[in-house]
């Protein structure tokens, strides 16, 4: 019983013998009630007639013989009726049979409410009980008379007698009721076989989600569900299907996390043991001259040191940056500040690296120069600085840097293009990427690949966006739209 399907089966089969046995049922008892209500509703004056009989044989006494004799008279033109006289509480004070079979009334009492019910006109049919047959309600005729000066008292006519009785019951197991009950357990038959297929293919589809997850769960990531029509089920599916296209996304985002984590661990070490490796020799080379050592040696060495040790300390600092920022533990402080001044601070501070590597910087300012920007001077600041200084050190010697400002409606756009050899096409939706570098042979070991991801972090404090645009052998573009 663990299968869904025998439950539904189970389920299904045990609705539909019930509901058969309801209609079966039904059915017998509705026939017996429409036999029953055209009968009474057929006879329904035949008491009333009788009184008009009656009324002058029982309005002085009671005379048993003279009411005998009219009983028989009646119950010889309507055999199948059995008649009634009866006292106000319903006490039986004469009867006659229809069919003389010498059967004398079982009880002495006769129930009047469904009596006082049909004289009072409620709707029919209504039954009441038959003396020769206590526990059996039939159809009846009734009405008051006055016998003997005590008022309504009934004549009451039980119009299904023994032998209709016994004709009913036959027609109960007649073979046209039999047929109909056939028939049904048919219908019945049919449906649970319809049904038993639309749950078979109902919990097979139940069946091919289960193995697709069972398969999902084994490894098989590429696993889905097919989608074959539009339904609770279907959408079912399509969540599981969201749902693997999910977690298989995060999968590769762990992936490729793990992999930058695995290279930012190669990536220090190498940018770290460098250093320190330089560092260590000459601090030993120093320790073994000594006192032989010259002061023009030794103040090289010193500053051979002093900028391996600031390299360190540039390196240490992005980390330490860049880990703040992901801990969401940078709140900038915002005031209103010109986009044209901040350029124009940031070009004379790179202008001397710049000549240095014969290298021309251009500005191209805003029609408005006075247009302001609502940032933390120093974090933008910081964030130009490292696009600057990577477009600078990825441009050869006699290459040209473009900053290039322009104000588009409630934004403020800066661009900042080198004529450096590009980058691949490959390679553009990963330049953001923590430790990433393009230039694999680390030619350039003045970092680890942090400038950007720190850029585009403090970028995204300020709900300004950031993009790039590259073509080998003609240079890289960064555009950053910042809001007013």
């Amino acid at each position: 019983m663990r299968s869904f399907y025998i439950k539904l089966i189970a389920i299904f089969s045990g609705i539909m013998i019930l509901f058969g046995v309801l209609v079966a049922y039904t059915s017998i008892d509705a026939s017996s009630r429409i036999i029953q209500e055209s009968i009474q509703t057929t006879n329904k004056d035949l008491a009333m007639r009788l009184v008009t009989e009656f009324q002058p044989i029982v309005d002085d006494e009671f005379d048993a013989n003279a009411i005998e004799q009219k009983l028989n008279e009646l119950s010889g033109a309507n055999p199948q009726f059995d008649f009634y006289l009866l006292s106000r509480q319903g006490m039986i004070k004469n009867f006659i049979q229809g069919e003389t079979n010498g059967q004398k009334p079982l009880v002495k009492m006769v129930d009047v409410k469904p009596l006082d019910d049909f004289i009072d006109g409620e709707p029919l049919p209504i039954l009441g009980m038959d003396p020769l047959n206590p526990n059996r309600l039939k159809p009846f005729s009734t009405a008051n008379i006055t016998i003997m000066g005590e008022e309504n008292c009934y004549i009451y006519v039980v119009l299904e007698g023994n032998e209709f009785t016994q004709t009913a019951d036959m027609l109960r197991n007649s073979y046209i009721l039999r047929g109909t009950l056939i028939f049904i357990g048919i219908i019945l038959l049919v449906g649970l076989i319809i049904g038993f297929l639309v749950f078979r293919m109902l919990t097979h589809r139940l069946e091919v989600m289960k193995k697709t997850v069972k398969d999902f769960e084994r490894g098989e990531l590429n696993k889905r569900i097919p989608l074959k029509s539009n339904d609770e089920i279907t959408d079912l599916s399509r969540c599981f299907n969201n749902m693997a296209d999910t977690v298989v996304e995060s999968m590769n985002e762990i992936k490729k996390a793990d992999k930058l984590r695995r290279e930012l661990v190669a990536n220090v070490s190498h940018d770290l043991r460098n250093p320190l490796s330089s560092i260590q020799g000459y601090l030993e080379t120093i320790q073994l001259k000594g006192d032989n050592i010259s002061k023009e040696e030794l103040q090289n060495y010193l500053n051979t040191v002093l900028g391996n040790t600031q390299k360190l300390n540039r390196m240490i600092n992005d980390l330490f940056e860049l880990s703040k920022l992901d801990a969401e533990n940078v709140t900038p402080t915002l005031e209103h500040i010109s986009m044209a001044e901040l350029v124009q601070d940031l070009v004379q501070q790179f202008k001397p690296i710049a000549e240095q590597k014969n290298i021309h910087i251009h500005t191209v300012f805003p029609e408005n120069p006075h247009a302001k920007i609502y940032a933390d001077i120093g974090l933008l600041d910081r964030a130009l600085s490292n696009l600057i200084d990577n477009a600078i050190r990825h441009t050869p010697s006699g290459g040209t840097v473009t900053i290039r400002t322009i104000q588009n409606g409630r934004d403020i756009s800066l661009e900042i293009s080198d004529s450096g050899k590009g980058i691949p096409e490959s390679d553009i939706p990963h330049v953001f990427d923590r430790f990433y570098q393009v230039d694999k042979s680390r030619s350039n070991s003045s970092g680890a690949g942090l400038g950007l991801s720190i850029a585009q972090k403090i970028l995204e404090l300020h709900g300004a966006e950031i993009s790039v645009q590259s073509f080998l052998n003609r240079g890289t573009t960064f555009k950053i739209s910042i809001p007013f």
